[in-house]
């Protein structure tokens, strides 16, 4: 992945723009050397017949890599959402559900039964979890912290 190569990616919507929408995008910026490109587009909303609402979110997920779906996003629209997670499965597209942000809420089943992953708001597990399910990259990172060994010397 590369500036050049980025991850398209399409995060799941019903034409409005949440807080958790925007949040995943906050988490994926502040990521470094992680570039994606959004195929979703919920400010153009299609005509308000049912089919060309589907085929709009179709045309959106075709062009991605991977789905990525907001959790809180099944409590209110959850036939458009299980309809998202279904056409991206039938891609053969990976789906990752971000668990609801700031509440200790259990992801509901028919979500987790069609997610490869099910991820917390952490910017590194997100970015993670991206990066294996759309490119199979090797995502494992350890972390070096380094210290003085003066610093726990026993005093006499």
């Amino acid at each position: 992945m590369s500036q050049q190569d980025p991850i398209r990616l399409f995060v799941a919507h019903v034409w409005e723009e949440s807080d958790d929408y925007h949040r995943i995008f906050e988490y994926l910026e502040s990521a470094r050397n992680f570039y994606y490109r959004n195929t979703s587009t919920p400010d153009h909303r299609p005509a308000a017949d049912v089919e060309s609402r589907r085929e709009d979110l179709r045309t959106q997920i075709r062009l991605a890599e991977i789905l990525i779906a907001p959790a809180s996003l099944y409590r209110h629209q959850s036939e458009w959402l299980m309809f998202m997670l279904h056409f991206a499965k039938s891609c053969n597209k990976p789906v990752m559900v971000v668990r609801p942000f700031g509440i200790q809420a259990i992801v509901p089943r028919a979500l987790t039964e069609l997610a490869d992953d099910v991820v917390d708001w952490d910017e590194r597990g997100l970015v993670d979890a991206i990066r294996r399910l759309a490119r199979q990259e090797n995502t494992a990172r350890y972390d070096v912290i380094e210290f003085n060994p003066d610093d726990f010397k026993l005093e006499d």
